[in-house]
Order: structure tokens, then C-alpha cells, then sequence
């Protein structure tokens, strides 16, 4: 370990400012994945800010119905908070999935957004990786990747985008809260996380500086019935192959309102517009959710080891829209 220094903010404009002054510096909270960046010498900061002192860690109704979620509560603590249990079953399924009882208790809210890829080739610290060490080439192209993105790809980087809970909050429109150099502002989700084109190194419109202050979820009575499944190689804590946070409601037979967004297959969490365009009016039926499921997986970009993610993605597509929709008829 290479020797930092530590400073321990106490309200948000400090660490704000003790971070934006000093590009050599960033935010510590949980620390579950920056640690281990620091140790693996993927990262390098030299100063840290540690903000766990901060007042960001409530979980409280919006008057809209909807939550919002401090950038430093706990995934343990949001994962079994009664509003998110009641109104947002996926979102809680999405965080008991996400990582081990330890790191749960650990890991804020904010992190687990910002929390970089999984990638063999980025974090050994030596494979050529544009998202490490930009222009030296993605050695997961034609290297093991099994485990890598098959949607949203490019020439220079396809990992996947690790995140759980992200899938949920993209699937409800969430809102991501910021406070920056510049001010605070509002950063739609979908928006927040960039597909890597010709810059994998940048995944959010972050800037040096700017921290996470919360998450807003808009209410959506439509979310108190959706589900969160996950497939992986091992029951116990591991990454997703393929994810899918499905919410559904049927009249008369036939498929009213739907949100969809799948985990494991992006290189974001990915909100899967082509299968719900599909499934407007269509009938709810395990044919037409097949169908909405292959339509989705259509652009799929895919190499000889994870081939196999669009037919596991397009069943479990499947799958969990016919939970979803049992569970809305009880």
C-alpha cells in the first residue's frame, strides 16, 4: 500500500471543496471497492476524503409518493427500510442479490452506483485497458470474456457494468442528486451511465469534485409488484451473467404498463426500451413476452465465450415477466 494522507469531512461544501482542489484526491465512504482499487494499484489517489460524517445516510417519502435515498445509507439499511420493501420489492431484491451480508452492511448507496467494473483485464493493473489506460487497446476483445457485456459495446471496451441495484432505478426513471464545484444538479439515470464509445475511461458525467447527495425514485404504483432476478454461476455472492428487474400490469389479458431493464449484459445497467416498445397492448401471454425478449436481444454484440448470454437473457426476460405478472394477480 502506498502511503495517503486522510482528511474527514464534516458537511458537504467542505468535502466538495477538499476534493475539487486536488485532482490527486477522492471521496471515501464504504470503501468496499475503492480500497481495493488502491491496493491493486488501478487507482492512486493520494489524498482521501473520508464523508461518512455526513448528514446523507435517511431514507424518507417524497410527497410524490416516491423515495429518496441518501447517497450514504447503507445498502443493508435501504435493502429492509419498510417503504422500499412495500413499494419497491425490486429494488430490495436487487440489494440482498448485490454482495455479501459484510459488504452490505458496509457499502453506501452512492458507491454501489459509482462502482467500477469487474474486469480481470482492468483490475490487474498490467493488461493493456482503455478504460485504465486509454489507447492501449481492450485486451477482453479477444481475451476471456465470458462474463462481458454483449449490448451496448464498442471497439475499445466491453465490460460490463457491475452494479445490482442500478438496474431497478434505471428500470423507474430514477434521479440521481449531486452537489458539485459548480452547485448541485439533478442527473437523470440512464443519463448518468455512458456507453464507452471512444472514451470507456469516462462512465458518468461526473465531475472531480462532485459527489453523490441522493437518489430520488419517482413514486410508480406500478414498482409495489416488480421483482429482481438474478443469474449467476454460484448461489452465493457473485456477479450477474444475466439480471432483470420486470414490473408489469395486465388488463383484460393484456399487457397495460411494463418496465424492464436487464443487469449483466450492458456495459450499463440497461433499460430494455426495445422489449417494452414491444409489449405495449401485446397479450400476456409467454409467447409475446418471447418475442418482446428476442427483440430486445436483436443488437446484441457477441464473441464465442458469451454467445450464450442472449438465449439465457431472452429466457430470463421471460421468466421474470411471468413472476412479476403472478405476483400482480395476488
Amino acid at each position: 500500500m502506498r502511503p495517503l494522507s486522510y482528511v474527514r469531512a464534516h458537511d458537504v461544501d467542505e468535502a466538495v471543496t477538499a476534493v475539487a482542489g486536488d485532482p490527486a484526491s477522492t471521496f471515501l465512504a464504504g470503501g468496499t471497492t475503492e480500497v481495493d482499487l488502491i491496493r491493486l494499484g488501478v487507482t492512486a489517489p493520494d489524498v482521501l476524503v473520508d464523508i461518512n460524517a455526513l448528514p446523507l445516510a435517511d431514507v424518507s417519502g417524497t410527497p410524490g409518493g416516491g423515495l429518496r435515498i441518501g447517497a450514504l445509507a447503507r445498502m443493508s439499511d435501504v435493502a429492509r427500510h419498510p417503504a422500499v420493501v412495500a413499494g419497491y420489492p425490486g429494488i430490495s431484491q436487487a440489494l440482498l442479490l448485490g454482495a455479501s451480508e459484510q459488504l452490505r452492511n458496509m457499502a453506501s448507496m452512492g458507491g454501489n452506483l459509482c462502482q467500477r467494473v469487474r474486469c480481470a483485464y482492468f483490475r490487474d493493473g498490467v493488461s493493456p485497458c482503455n478504460k485504465r489506460a486509454p489507447g492501449t487497446g481492450c485486451s477482453a476483445l479477444d481475451g476471456f470474456n465470458r462474463g462481458h457485456a454483449v449490448l451496448g459495446t464498442s471497439d475499445h471496451c466491453i465490460a460490463t457494468h457491475p452494479s445490482d441495484v442500478a438496474v431497478p432505478l434505471v428500470a423507474f426513471d430514477a434521479t440521481v442528486r449531486t452537489a458539485g464545484p459548480r452547485g448541485s444538479r439533478s442527473i437523470p439515470i440512464d443519463d448518468f451511465y455512458l456507453l464507452p464509445g471512444d472514451t470507456p475511461e469516462r462512465e458518468h458525467p461526473l465531475e472531480h469534485g462532485e459527489l453523490i447527495t441522493a437518489i430520488e425514485v419517482p413514486g410508480l404504483p406500478l414498482a409495489r409488484t416488480s421483482c429482481y432476478l438474478k443469474f449467476r454461476d454460484r448461489q452465493s455472492y457473485e456477479f450477474a451473467l444475466v439480471s432483470v428487474l420486470a414490473a408489469v400490469r395486465v388488463e383484460q389479458g393484456t399487457v397495460a404498463e411494463v418496465r424492464l431493464a436487464l443487469g449483466g449484459v450492458g456495459t450499463k445497467p440497461w433499460r430494455a426500451r426495445r422489449a417494452e416498445a414491444a409489449l405495449a397492448g401485446a397479450p400476456a401471454t409467454a409467447e409475446a413476452f418471447a418475442r418482446a425478449a428476442a427483440e430486445e436481444m436483436r443488437p446484441a454484440v457477441t464473441r464465442p465465450l458469451n454467445a450464450f448470454k442472449v438465449e439465457f437473457a431472452e429466457r430470463a426476460i421471460v421468466r421474470a415477466l411471468t413472476t412479476a405478472m403472478r405476483g400482480a394477480e395476488r
